[in-house]
């Protein structure tokens, strides 16, 4: 798959999704946007798909914000970057340089967040009298707390990936080099598991977030219930007592 401002490349049941838009330092313009919602319903239909990476093109930037000349263009969104917060299918970002305010708010919306060493982080909308618009005020103090949030928010400053790490922003950082081999080994790993049981712990988490704890524990519990029933636990319980490996079939 290749469109305008981004590519797709497939292998292992892995898409990895480019933005490449290297003269702009891939930022989000109208095209862009569509260009990805496009692609994640792709994912979100395709039974061969089982993770999908997002980085950006180029060392300089993941995507270092909104198109600057669009920005004034734009009317109120809701709920963008909802179609990957709610894929069913983990969604890991590889920051490979500046994610600011939208690119920033993007790298949120994935599942987890894996950054080189040369990264930088921020939501610096106030200094263009606006604030993040993109999901950032929320789901950034979901993520780092309120305090932490507001600061950066607030202060519109920028963190080194060191930071980011040492405030729960990112999963973990690796060198420019190891960023996309390291990330492709932990969605590896996690396509290793039981499809069945990472798409319900998405859900629980996901879903359960956004729950009172005693709904969200009973809301778990349920889950739990309907895969105790599934083939996959049957599987992985028998592979586990035979000191063999599981063979999933998401079933």
């Amino acid at each position: 798959m290749s469109t305008q401002n981004l590519t797709v490349e497939s292998h292992d049941r892995i898409a990895r999704l480019t933005i490449s838009r290297p003269e702009k330092l891939n930022a989000l313009d109208r095209a862009t946007l569509g260009e990805m919602d496009q692609a994640f319903a792709t994912f979100a239909a395709d039974p061969e798909v089982g993770a999908v990476i997002l980085t950006g093109a180029g060392p300089k930037a993941f995507v270092a914000g909104a198109d600057i000349q669009e920005l004034l263009q734009q009317s109120p969104v809701g709920g963008r970057f909802s179609r990957i917060e709610n894929l069913g299918k983990p969604v890991l970002a590889a920051v490979n340089g500046y994610a600011l305010g939208g690119g920033c708010e993007l790298a949120l919306a994935c599942t987890l967040r894996f950054a080189s060493s040369t990264a930088k982080f921020g939501q610096p909308e106030v200094n263009l009298g606006i604030i993040p618009g993109y999901g950032g005020t929320q789901r950034l103090a979901r993520l780092v707390g309120r305090g932490k949030a507001q600061e950066l928010i607030l202060t519109g400053e920028m963190i080194d990936a060191a930071e980011a790490h040492r405030i729960g922003l990112v999963n973990q950082v690796f060198s420019p080099e190891d960023l996309l081999p390291r990330t492709e080994a932990i969605a590896a790993t996690i396509l290793s598991r039981s499809p069945l049981a990472i798409r319900y712990a998405l859900e629980a988490v996901q879903r359960g977030l956004n729950m009172p704890l005693e709904e969200g524990l009973g809301f778990e519990a349920t889950l739990f219930g309907v895969l105790c029933a599934s083939e996959d636990m049957k599987e992985g319980t028998r592979a586990f007592l035979e000191k063999r490996k599981a063979q999933f079939k998401g079933r």
